[in-house]
C-alpha cells in the first residue's frame, strides 16, 4: 500500500512525508506521475503560499482535472492540509478572487484588519501560532484526541463552508471562527499543519492511514 504525498510544485511536502514515516509503515511517496496518484491506497494534498500560485501550479503540471476525478468519484482517503484546504472550497477572496476547485460550498474569506481579542488586543495577520481547535462533529480522524487540543496554524485566510455537515473542527481568532477542519465522504482537510503539530499532529495522521471509509 502506499501513501501518495502530490507534488505538483507548492507545499510543505517532506516534511509531510516525514510525518507520515513517523506514524506508518506504508510506502510514502511524493510524486506528480498520475499512475502512481491513481495507484495509490491513500492521498495528500499540501499548500502553502498564495492560492492563485497553487491552483495555476496545479494546472500546469496536469494534475487539476485528476485531483477532480479522485475528489468526485471519492474512490480513497484524501487529506487535504492548509492551502489543499482551502483549494477544496468554491472560491477564495485571496489575490483579487480565485476559483477553486468547488468540491464543498463555501468560500475562503481574509481576516479583517484591526480586529482584535477580548482584551481589546489587536490581532496579528497572518494568525500564526498554535490555537484550539473545538470538535464540532464526530470523525474518526478525532479518535484519541481530545476536543480543544492545540494545533499549529500559519494563515491570513479562512474557510467558511457553506454547509455545518461538513464541518468538523473550529478554531477562533478574536471574533472570528474559521473552519479548521472540513470533509465528506473519504476527504478530510485542515488549516492547520498536522506536520508541525506536535502529538496531537501524528495521532490525527495516524487516524488518517488507518481510516477506512
Amino acid at each position: 500500500m502506499t501513501i501518495a504525498v502530490i507534488d505538483y510544485g507548492m507545499g510543505n511536502l517532506h516534511s509531510v512525508a516525514k510525518a507520515l514515516e513517523h506514524v506508518t509503515y506504508e510506502r510514502v511517496v511524493i510524486t506528480r506521475d498520475p499512475r502512481r496518484i491513481r495507484g495509490a491506497t491513500r492521498l495528500i494534498l499540501p499548500g502553502q503560499g498564495a492560492i492563485r500560485d497553487c491552483m495555476s501550479e496545479l494546472e500546469r503540471s496536469d494534475l487539476k482535472g485528476l485531483v477532480q476525478e479522485l475528489l468526485r468519484n471519492a474512490a480513497k482517503p484524501l487529506l487535504g492540509i492548509c492551502v489543499g484546504q482551502q483549494m477544496l472550497l468554491e472560491y477564495s477572496e485571496e489575490n483579487e478572487g480565485v476559483e477553486c476547485l468547488c468540491y464543498l460550498p463555501g468560500r475562503v474569506k481574509r481576516f479583517p484588519d484591526g480586529a482584535t481579542d477580548v482584551s481589546g488586543k489587536r490581532l496579528k495577520v497572518p494568525h500564526m501560532g498554535w490555537n484550539q481547535v473545538r470538535q464540532r462533529h464526530d470523525h474518526p480522524l478525532w479518535q484519541g484526541i481530545e476536543d480543544d487540543t492545540r494545533f499549529y496554524f500559519v494563515h491570513s485566510y479562512y474557510v467558511q463552508a457553506a454547509r455545518d455537515a461538513t464541518v468538523f473542527g473550529t478554531t477562533r481568532y478574536g471574533e472570528i471562527e474559521a473552519h479548521a477542519a472540513i470533509g465528506r465522504d473519504t476527504v478530510f482537510a485542515t488549516q492547520f499543519h498536522p506536520e508541525k503539530s506536535a502529538n496531537a499532529g501524528l495521532r490525527l495522521l495516524e487516524n488518517f492511514v488507518n481510516w477506512a471509509p
